[in-house]
């Protein structure tokens, strides 16, 4: 399943991605803040999801739209940019005018690839404007029915009877998916092998036909897979009992002690755009966070709405960039270009 942070500047660097480097251009200087945020918006607004169609940054994303479009009586539309770990739609919003109308999809993939490709094109809170998150969602952890193991102790027994043979699939390198895995092999203190794919799909098909050994998926859309068992379910990664699987034990309380992954998403603009702007965003955001009928419908697909003010938004975001830092090198992952 491509943005940025507040700090004001006239100029700024603009890089496109390629496959070996960077081009450097100058970008527009951003908009008078107070001219700008009295007749924003007056046109179509663009919500980029660097992640590929279906997921659910690309699903979350649309709601929003519709909600936005909604509030300010024009169209916000979702336009999906996927490729090289959510840089490429990244990049595009980071080097886009920050006058409001292109804004950013971000996940945890976004604050892991800080760390992971040091060397990409931008930096998450130098090029990008925090405006709010959106909401957050557990995974649960599964294994192929042939593995013979039912809880996460007996899982985490024979991974260490076995170092190095049992694999875990996700749908790519920095994913949510990737870097749960890679927490529970810190934490719990074993050696799986990380095999990655180009998305869920085929991810998931491989544990269900026992190419690979377990997985960590959403929550919704492994429920129907546990319940016909084609895979076994395991547990959940968040701190409390999940409302979508209640019959399986969070992580935390069944063998890892403070073990915590979830997939969140957020919206950012691209740095220097106005405050103003910004803050109408924030506020927008409040307001459909507290919906109790989105509360409601969000709840049954595993999704908790969360609000936070732009420099809350901000400090969670470094302490994530900080989180997955300390699991990547504890984990042994080497930084990509």
């Amino acid at each position: 399943m491509n943005d940025k942070k507040p700090t004001t500047s006239l100029s700024r660097r603009r890089m496109a991605l390629g496959l070996g480097g960077a081009a450097v251009a100058v970008a527009a200087p951003p908009l008078a803040g107070s001219a700008a945020a009295a007749t924003w918006p007056d046109r179509t607004v663009t919500i980029v999801v660097p992640f590929a169609a279906g997921g659910s940054a690309d699903v979350y994303g649309r709601i929003l739209a519709q909600k936005l479009t909604a509030m300010f009586h024009h169209p916000f539309i979702v336009e999906d940019k996927p490729g090289a770990a959510s840089i490429i739609g990244s990049q595009f919003v980071a080097t886009s005018r920050p006058n409001g109308y292109t804004l950013l999809i971000i996940s945890n993939t976004h604050t892991v690839n800080e760390t992971l490709f040091p060397h990409k094109p931008y930096k998450l809170l130098k090029n990008f404007e925090p405006i709010a998150p959106i909401n957050s969602s557990d995974l649960v952890l599964v294994t192929r029915p042939t593995l013979g193991v039912k809880t996460l102790g007996e899982l985490i027994a024979l991974a260490k009877k076995e170092p190095g043979k049992l694999t875990f699939a996700s749908s790519g390198p920095g994913t949510p998916y990737h870097m749960a895995g890679e927490l529970f092999k810190v934490m719990a203190g074993i050696n799986i092998v990380h095999v990655p794919f180009k998305g869920s799909s085929q991810a998931r098909i491989d544990v269900m036909s026992g190419q690979v050994d377990m997985m960590f998926d959403a929550t919704t859309t492994m429920k129907g897979f546990i319940a016909s068992g084609k895979v076994t379910g395991i547990a959940t990664t968040g701190l409390t009992q999940s409302k979508v699987l209640p019959n399986l034990p969070p992580m935390a309380s069944a063998g890892v002690p403070g073990y915590q992954a979830v997939i969140w998403l957020g919206l950012v603009a691209p740095k220097g755009t106005p405050v103003a702007i910004v803050d109408k965003l924030n506020h927008a955001l409040e307001t459909i966070m507290k919906d109790p009928a989105l509360q409601a419908t969000w709840a049954e697909q595993g999704a908790v709405p969360v609000f936070m003010t732009p420099a809350k938004f901000t400090t969670f975001i470094e302490g994530d960039i900080a989180k997955w830092a300390k699991v990547v090198k504890k984990a042994g992952l080497k930084p990509r270009d």
